[in-house]
């Protein structure tokens, strides 16, 4: 009421109008829709799409140095928003982080489904997309491995295909030499707030809905997570949007996760009970995946593994837990970020450093309490010690890989064609 005084109505007007606009969208905005321009403002990191599938389109990151290490990194995204929030802004920007300090760097770009991939499975994304970018980053380097990293959804994907190349592949044969985990649930026994709306009701009435439309609409995943913080995510908005009538910023991040994405009805439903419901990743050869029974503690490859500590997607005592399910001789180097599940991952390098991180290699029994009490804490962003202990095991320094090969035509520039599809 005060506001109303202060601004002689326009507040009101304003408040309604805001109401107006998201009751047409369906939505409570958090960001306006043109605040920016994917291509433009974000994901602007030059690269070049180097293969599309029905699933995934695979960006190759232009080298911005004479020489890069000669194996490759290949990040794995999550598929429940678009790729892009690893290629922000220039300063926010993993990727360009990664290819400024010399790597060759590539990325999945998720196809957004449609109905008629409503029989897209779980197995697919690992074959067609993890496999496939891979395979695609081997040929065009000319390595027999890479260095394979996950985030999030997109990580528990990555430690599948770990498990299911120990059993697909010869040891010697195995395209994978040491692997990364961002905020990444493999345990999901406690699987943090998002366990309200998990039970065996919920998924059937889930998979209800998906039967009609052949997908989850991304708006249903995007209220279920704001719902989870909806003093901060839902009424902030009531307050700030209607009641004051302020205009909303312009925030790259809040940007990004309004840009939602679908899943595939088949997907969807085995995530969810397999995973959440069920427990199974983490239950020796209890999972077939591409034809092959999954046991987590074949992976012995090294893994670096990044939590956040104020994560309430992927709490962090769970995600710490994949330090049990490997193999017992599998070097684990892990990091406890400050901040919550995208601030604690998008950490670029500023100074003064706004962050910390704690990190020590646990012992594969060592509980998560116990690490955390004995673990040296340092200021700032963990990105430079994940390239510390990248750079001696990617390998010496080589020329830039030409990708202007045969077998690789020119599908188009970064940021793709995936990204734009609503």
């Amino acid at each position: 009421m005060r506001r109303y005084v202060e601004t002689h109505g326009d507040s009101l007007k304003l408040g309604l109008q805001h109401l107006m606009r998201d009751a047409k969208a369906k939505n409570i905005r958090m960001v306006e829709a043109d605040a920016f321009k994917v291509g433009t403002d974000l994901a602007t990191t030059p690269g070049q799409v180097v293969l599309r599938n029905r699933l995934v389109e695979v960006i190759h990151y232009t080298p911005t140095t004479a020489q890069v290490h000669q194996m490759p990194i290949v990040i794995v995204t999550p598929w429940i928003n678009k790729y892009y929030v690893l290629d922000l802004t220039a300063e926010k920007s993993l990727v360009r982080f990664l290819t400024d300090q010399g790597y060759s760097v590539f990325i999945t770009s998720w196809k957004n489904p449609t109905a008629d991939m409503a029989d897209v499975r779980f197995d697919d994304y690992l074959l067609e997309g993890v496999d496939a970018a891979v395979q695609t980053a081997r040929q065009i380097c000319k390595v027999p491995q890479v260095h394979l990293t996950g985030y999030c959804i997109g990580g528990t994907l990555v430690s599948t295909y770990m498990a299911w190349a120990s059993r697909h592949f010869d040891a010697k044969d195995h395209p994978v030499a040491h692997w990364t985990l961002l905020a990444t649930l493999t345990n999901f026994s406690k699987p943090g707030d998002i366990d309200v709306f998990i039970d065996e009701g919920a998924i059937a009435a889930l998979e209800k809905k998906m039967a009609q439309s052949g997908f989850l609409d991304g708006s249903d995943m995007a209220t279920s997570f704001r719902l989870l913080r909806s003093n901060s995510l839902v009424w902030h908005y009531f307050e700030h949007s209607y009641l004051l009538g302020e205009s909303l910023p312009a925030f790259d991040v809040l940007f990004w996760n309004m840009d939602t994405t679908r899943m595939p009805a088949a997907m969807h439903s085995f995530y969810l009970r397999q995973m959440y419901l069920h427990n199974n990743l983490v239950k020796p050869d209890a999972l077939s995946i591409g034809g092959e029974l999954i046991d987590l503690t074949r992976i012995s490859q090294p893994l670096y593994a990044v939590s956040c500590q104020d994560d309430h997607i992927v709490p962090w005592q769970q995600s710490y837990r994949i330090r049990q399910h490997v193999n017992v001789k599998a070097p684990v180097r892990f990091v406890l970020s400050t901040s919550g599940h995208i601030f604690g991952i998008v950490n670029p390098v500023v100074n003064p450093p706004k962050r910390s991180f704690w990190v020590a290699e646990p012992e594969s029994n060592e509980a998560s309490d116990h690490w955390l009490a004995h673990a040296p804490k340092a200021a700032g962003s963990w990105w430079p010690d994940w390239l510390a202990w990248l750079a001696p095991q990617c390998g010496p320094m080589v020329d830039a890989p030409n990708v202007k090969a045969r077998a690789y035509p020119k599908l188009g520039p970064a940021p793709g064609t995936y990204v734009f599809e609503p």
